[in-house]
């Protein structure tokens, strides 16, 4: 099956969903190339986590995972392709 790359943007506002987070990126580690997660305190007091992970997988297989990263509470992801 073909593969593409591609770049999942995550922004996660409320924190008890990193758990849940970490098992889906857990499950689907055989796709993941790299991961990049950075705390970030916004002006208001607010604490966000921005994570970006890069990928090669088929399409439907990067698409799954950002379906269900979107449907986490406070949740948020973007995916780029190459």
């Amino acid at each position: 099956m073909e593969t593409r790359i591609a770049l999942v943007a995550i922004i996660v506002k409320d924190r008890s969903q990193i758990t849940r987070l970490n098992e889906l990126l857990m499950d689907y580690g055989q796709y993941i190339l790299g991961r990049m997660g950075l705390p970030h305190q916004v002006h208001n007091g607010e604490e966000l986590a921005i994570i970006s992970i890069a990928m090669e997988a088929p399409q439907d297989v990067i698409s799954a995972l950002s379906g269900k990263l979107g449907m986490l509470k406070g949740v948020t992801s973007k995916v780029i392709y190459s």
